[in-house]
């Protein structure tokens, strides 16, 4: 189920994209663009994104003293095929589609978000109506009871986690234990589940914080049922061949905005307190580290109920791999 792609939006993107390669490529091979856009999911949706984001860019548009525009989508697979093709050259990504970007889309992380408490963590939950009387022993007899909403099937609380954490570990399917099963956005997910379309639904700590912001009223509806481990915050992702100057000055707006004392820095932490956020630390691709032992703690789950041999070696040498690999990072800097 993780590794499932939304092809009607992948296929959607790729097209609309390529259409427009050739004018993506002139700003690569380290060439300093006149313009930069900046990629952000529009989880909630993009009248209300906008407005917190847009000071933050044109902040970041009059530091590096290039135009930086925003580029919004509903899903991460637009996200990283516009990454991919140079559409978007740097963007906030949370840990599972900013791994995929690394791979796939020429990226690299440079920071990482730290919330409004200082944490560089949220998690993972799952929410019910409140009053349903649902708990999470009701939802793990796995019966076929209750209708189940995930995430987007790239997403790090919406998917990756519950499986990784609750699902998995108990040898759980959810198109098994469920008598329907969809995925969507965090936002639908907590209308639904307020709403009572579904009886139970991923979501994530900081999705339910701009909902109870957005919508109180709402949120009145909304009860939590289980929580997750701590999961990497969401981090800012560059393009690899974009000019290292420049690059260099993205990554200091991002690591001192909102730090220093003066008037300016105020009305930087006013932005960052928009985005629920206290502002931005040193981190690089070993950031996302804790989301490929998920990942392939779930691949090789998934073999293993294959039954292919062939598939469960290869997946249980790569799981031996990461994990080995982290290790011996730990060991060496103990707070990764």
């Amino acid at each position: 189920m993780i590794r499932r792609t939304l092809i009607g939006a992948a296929l959607m993107a790729t097209l609309a994209l390529a259409a427009c390669g050739e004018a993506g490529q002139k700003t690569a091979s380290g060439a300093q663009p006149k313009e930069l856009t900046f990629s952000i999911l529009s989880a909630e949706n993009q009248q209300s994104m906008g407005p917190l984001w847009d000071p933050l860019l044109e902040d970041m548009s009059k530091q590096i003293g290039v135009k930086v525009k925003p580029y919004f989508a509903t899903n991460y697979t637009s996200l990283i095929e516009a990454m991919r093709f140079n559409q978007v050259q740097l963007g906030w990504f949370s840990a599972l589609p900013a791994l995929e970007a690394t791979r796939r889309a020429d990226g690299e992380v440079i920071g990482r978000v730290v919330d409004a408490g200082g944490a560089d963590s949220y998690t993972s939950v799952l929410i019910v109506r409140k009053g349903s009387g649902i708990t999470l022993d009701d939802v793990m007899k796995c019966d076929k009871r209750f209708s189940f909403g995930l995430g987007d099937a790239k997403s790090t609380s919406g998917t990756l986690a519950p499986m990784a954490y609750l699902f998995t570990p108990r040898n759980l399917e959810p198109a098994k234990c469920f008598k329907a099963v969809r995925s969507a956005s965090h936002q639908a997910n907590v209308f639904s589940v307020a709403n009572g379309v579904l009886d139970v639904a991923t979501n994530n700590s900081v999705g339910l914080v701009f909902a109870r912001r957005e919508n109180p009223e709402l949120m009145k509806n909304i009860e939590v049922i289980w929580t997750s481990p701590p999961l990497p915050e969401s981090s800012i992702v560059v393009r690899k061949d974009l000019d290292p100057a420049l690059k260099e000055k993205i990554r200091q707006f991002f690591l001192t905005y909102g730090t220093g004392t003066d008037e300016v820095a105020q009305k930087q932490r006013k932005v960052l307190e928009g985005l629920t956020y206290g502002g931005f630390k040193p981190a690089d691709n070993s950031y996302l580290d804790p989301i490929r032992e998920m990942e392939t703690a779930e691949n090789l789950a998934d073999a293993r109920r294959s039954g292919d041999a062939g598939r469960i070696r290869k997946a249980q040498a790569e799981f031996d791999k990461v994990r080995a690999e982290a290790a011996q990072k730990r060991a060496v800097e103990p707070n990764i």
